[in-house]
């Protein structure tokens, strides 16, 4: 089935928000919409609120006056449910209520046409459920936006179990032709973002617990090696605690409490504080008036160094750090390759600088023999990282550390000394995105590329994790988590039976 035509009416039942974003998208694409809302003048509210921001994208040059004109001019208040008879497909974007949800699907059915589509904008309940006992149960589509809708262009359509293949199709079209990123999606809980994103946060949340660094140092690290845009305190005090909790809470409960999604225990301290972020003014920052804002901890630079007196001597292979390599060289270092050295190792100095491979510094020392041990964190891109996490083992010396410290400031690098932990920041939280993104296209959620698209255009993440994994290297990957399961001897850390399979192989995602 092929996208609606224009020519279709489109109804968006709630005027909330969300609601009114996806009835504007709609009607910049071409629609005729009709917004409902239950409470008395609220629609035409949120119209009359559309005109004033749109009037400031016309300052902007983002749109023309008549262009904004004809796209109001397309926008109705539907006074009740009765008025979208006509619709051809129906979005309802109302409270995270089955019941509430149900009884006005029930409602539409009794009105609208038998081949009018039924969506629901729902981010946690299921498709499936919702459909049980309508009439035309395959009409009835998941078409989850993202907020603010205008704006995101991420459109999960998701089908329950009862969904018409061609009702999808058509969904998924529409979409595009909207001007959005629509990806397929089965009605799972969390969806593919919900689920996917609980390692991003659930990680730095433990790493903070077990005291490896202060938040601002891993929402820095984050950013400055991983590209992120926000670290995950900052992330989940702009959501607010309250939401990102419940979240975390309803995937843990519906996946009958597997402990890869295990809610976390200081996010629940600021929840029973009141603490909920931005919205209170505290949350694991302070938001009020005056507050200073944090900096990350960094390790100072004990003495400056010459470019001519620092020393880096390479192994044959040195795997993900070629980029640090690369860029060191085209800062002036002489680096030499050398066959003494194991792969992935560089010695700078008097240390031995590795990438982590999942396992603690001081139980590398231990398990290879080695002294004056480093170990570097994961980046997006070495060539551009503006930030790095090291840590190092306990017999290595204060001189070998800060070897690779100011040959790092050579490079404008800032450095980040965490204590000592399986797979450090970086690392730790790319492969628990692998790993969950890796088991939900193994469950059949989504495709790699759905996944991946999912998360690059519904949280603007820098890179897919299936994408992020293949450059690494998926056996790596592997690795790094079979390495985090043994340290803490948890099943949250299992490695998906599709990065096993595929590490054995010695192949990859292929996504680009």
């Amino acid at each position: 089935m092929s996208a609606l035509n224009q020519s279709a009416v489109i109804g968006v039942i709630g005027a909330g928000a969300m609601g009114a974003g996806i009835a504007q998208v709609a009607a910049q694409a071409g629609h005729q919409v009709k917004l409902y809302d239950n409470r008395e003048g609220v629609a035409q509210t949120a119209i009359d609120a559309m005109a004033k921001q749109m009037a400031k994208l016309v300052e902007r040059n983002k749109f023309t006056s008549e262009q904004v004109q004809q796209i109001l001019a397309r926008l109705s208040v539907a006074n009740s449910l009765d008025d979208l008879s006509d619709a051809g497909l129906v979005v309802e974007a109302i409270v995270e209520n089955i019941d509430v949800k149900k009884v006005i699907f029930d409602t539409l059915e009794s009105v609208c046409a038998a081949d009018c589509i039924l969506a629901s904008n729902t981010s946690s309940i299921s498709v499936t459920r919702l459909a049980a006992g309508m009439k035309y149960p395959a009409r009835m589509v998941g078409m989850h936006f993202f907020n603010p809708a205008p704006i995101m262009k991420l459109v999960e359509v998701v089908s329950g179990l009862a969904t018409d293949s061609d009702v999808a199709t058509c969904v998924y079209e529409t979409a595009l032709n909207w001007g959005k990123k629509p990806v397929y999606a089965a009605s799972t809980p969390g969806f593919i973002v919900n689920r996917v994103a609980r390692p991003f946060y659930a990680e730095s949340f433990r790493l903070r617990q077990e005291q490896v660094a202060d938040c601002v140092t891993l929402d820095t690290l984050l950013k400055g090696a991983g590209g992120f845009r926000m670290g995950a305190f900052e992330l989940t005090d702009m959501i607010g605690h309250d939401v990102n909790y419940a979240v975390t809470c309803s995937v843990f409960d519906a996946y009958y409490g597997d402990f890869r999604f295990q809610p976390s225990l200081i996010q629940k301290d600021l929840v029973d504080a009141g603490f909920l972020g931005r919205k209170t003014g505290q949350g694991f920052y302070s938001y009020q008036e005056g507050a200073e804002k944090p900096e990350a901890q960094v390790v100072s630079v004990l003495s400056s160094s010459d470019v001519n007196t620092i020393k880096c001597e390479v192994s044959e292979d040195v795997g993900h750090l070629a980029g640090l390599v690369e860029r060191l060289s085209q800062a002036g270092v002489q680096v030499t390759q050398v066959s003494g050295l194991a792969k992935g190792y560089l010695k700078i100095g008097r240390a031995l600088l590795a990438l982590t491979d999942g396992r603690m510094a001081c139980e590398r020392a231990k398990d290879e023999l080695l002294s004056d041990l480093v170990l570097v964190d994961l980046a997006l891109d070495y060539q551009s990282a503006a930030h790095l996490a090291l840590s190092r083992s306990a017999s290595t010396s204060e001189a070998a550390f800060n070897d690779v410290v100011q040959c790092l400031d050579l490079l404008s690098i800032k450095v980040s000394e965490v204590a000592d932990s399986p797979a450090l920041v970086v690392m730790r939280t790319v492969a628990m995105l692998a790993n969950e993104a890796a088991d939900a296209v193994l469950q059949g959620v989504a495709t790699a590329e759905g996944v991946d698209t999912a998360m690059c255009f519904g949280l603007n993440y820098p890179k897919g994790p299936l994408a992020w994994a293949d450059s690494i290297g998926v056996a790596d990957v592997e690795m790094v988590l079979r390495n985090l399961q043994l340290s803490y001897g948890e099943d949250r850390y299992r490695p998906s039976l599709l990065i096993r399979r595929i590490a054995m192989l010695e192949g990859s995602f292929h996504v680009q």
